[in-house]
């Protein structure tokens, strides 16, 4: 597997990966019906800087690092993981994150924080914290799961 910039060639392969995350509203804060080209812009915002992971040519995963907040804040990381719905379970995840803690340490980072991490999902719970996050805050009832109703959302945080 390599982890490589995205290029403007691999937006269809992104979408494939990010379109069915999207629609299955499961683990990310956005609109579940929004369509290829709002998926893709704001995957693309300016201010990301978006990879892709790769597989013998084929994109499994993809991520986006950018700054958490601005200005005071402006050396605290964020990201934004998916991976390919065949490649769940392959380490993906886990090479896109490490991935981006030593990127982010490149750019000056001093810390990375993910926002809304649902509860519900176990397995990013899990490995995140393996990768020496800690839950540092959780926000009640903060995200409605299309099937569990509302869970709560955990503010998970590490030093770079």
């Amino acid at each position: 597997m390599i982890i490589r910039p995205a290029r403007s060639d691999d937006a269809d392969a992104i979408w494939n990966v990010i379109g069915p995350v999207l629609r299955a509203g499961e683990t990310y804060a956005l609109p579940r019906d929004w369509s290829r080209s709002e998926a893709l812009s704001y995957w693309f915002s300016k201010d990301h800087e978006v990879f892709v992971a790769e597989d013998e040519g084929l994109v499994t995963g993809t991520y986006f690092i950018h700054a958490n907040h601005r200005g005071g804040g402006a050396h605290v990381a964020n990201c934004g993981y998916m991976t390919a719905p065949d490649s769940v379970g392959k380490g993906v995840a886990t090479a896109m994150c490490q991935h981006s803690m030593a990127f982010a340490a490149t750019r000056g980072f001093r810390a990375m924080q993910f926002n809304c991490v649902v509860s519900s999902n176990e397995r990013a719970v899990r490995l995140w914290s393996r990768l020496g996050f800690n839950v540092v805050g959780t926000i009640p009832q903060a995200f409605e799961h299309p099937d569990l109703g509302f869970v709560d959302a955990l503010i998970m945080h590490r030093a770079l």
